[in-house]
């Protein structure tokens, strides 16, 4: 069985070119000043200053507000085009302890003004000042929100949910809170899960990718797992909310699971993917050979594959 095309096979001598030229750039176990902590909060803030470094402009269409939340406001960014089609949830990556929603402003601003969507970025709590559930909560909050003021705001009453890397485990484990607990999950056009990471236990290619450049490093990811469900045991990792790959997947609206071959969470999109369609709910796998965690921010032929297979997903769904 093949997962891509001689197309996108075609796009692999330049992909390899590009991870070369960046090699010097992939993480390690240093920060810019050294070594970084070993305390887990000082070390997340270490990594958030070091993501802020290289966070690209705002975009000029984002507005930042705040929504209720079962902790306080929660910020959120918006991008509102005239007249709405739908709604789109994103939630941004980050491994659940650093980044904020400007980190897809280009994206987000892409959605509203080529699709009309109306996108909520929400501003979820980091670990591992604020651990497990409280990031999922603030997802679900916002999901909350949207479908209850979607429709006198926006004038719509369907929204999409989707999210990259840590996102993308966040917009799997909101999908099945809407289901599960708001009982909404008509409203849900579609998922865009985007190199996602859905067993918090592990899968083979987090503990070893095959030595392939990867933008995440396999010494980092217990760490971030550790910073998100600190001190849970592995049957307590197997929770779905926790490891959604464990959830009962069946009745779900379209998900587009995306990943790259030398990504340390090629396993977790392709098991997930695997499951879902044994589930019968309908799912379209977008394997990258050659790509990296992260490969849809670096200018390339596959990013523009990407882009354009997103495009014609979320085309496909609107009313």
């Amino acid at each position: 069985m093949k997962l891509w095309d001689e197309t996108i096979d075609g796009y692999r001598p330049e992909a390899r070119a590009m991870l070369q030229a960046l090699e010097g750039n992939f993480p390690t176990a240093e920060g810019d000043g050294g070594a970084l902590p070993d305390d887990l909060v000082a070390r997340a803030q270490v990594q958030r200053q070091n993501l802020l470094a290289v966070e690209p402009e705002p975009s000029p269409m984002a507005v930042d507000s705040t929504i209720p939340g079962p902790a306080g406001d929660i910020p959120v960014r918006l991008f509102v085009p005239e007249n709405p089609k739908a709604m789109f949830l994103h939630i941004h990556g980050g491994g659940w302890v650093m980044g904020r929603p400007h980190i897809n402003d280009e994206g987000n601003e892409h959605l509203a003004r080529d699709h009309g969507l109306a996108v909520l970025s929400v501003d979820y709590r980091l670990a591992p000042e604020d651990p497990y559930p409280a990031g999922p909560d603030d997802c679900e909050a916002a999901a909350v929100w949207m479908l209850e003021h979607g429709p006198e705001l926006w004038g719509t009453d369907k929204m999409f949910i989707g999210g990259e890397s840590a996102g993308g485990h966040l917009a799997a484990v909101t999908l099945l809170r809407v289901r599960d607990r708001l009982g909404a999950l008509d409203r849900v056009l579609g998922a865009n899960l985007v190199f996602g990471v859905y067993d918090l236990r592990g899968t083979p290619s987090t503990f070893d990718n095959g030595g392939n450049t990867d933008f995440m490093n396999s010494s980092e990811i217990p760490i971030l797992f550790e910073s998100f469900t600190p001190g849970m045991s592995e049957a307590e990792r197997r929770d779905p909310d926790v490891s959604p790959l464990f959830a009962d997947l069946s009745g779900l609206p379209p998900c587009l699971v995306s990943v790259g071959t030398f990504d340390h969470l090629l396993d977790d999109s392709l098991f997930l993917a695997t499951r879902l369609a044994a589930a019968e709910s309908p799912v379209e796998l977008a394997v990258y050979p050659d790509s990296p965690h992260g490969f849809m921010f670096m200018p390339s032929e596959m990013t523009k594959d990407f882009n354009q297979r997103l495009d014609a997903w979320i085309t496909s769904l609107l009313p």
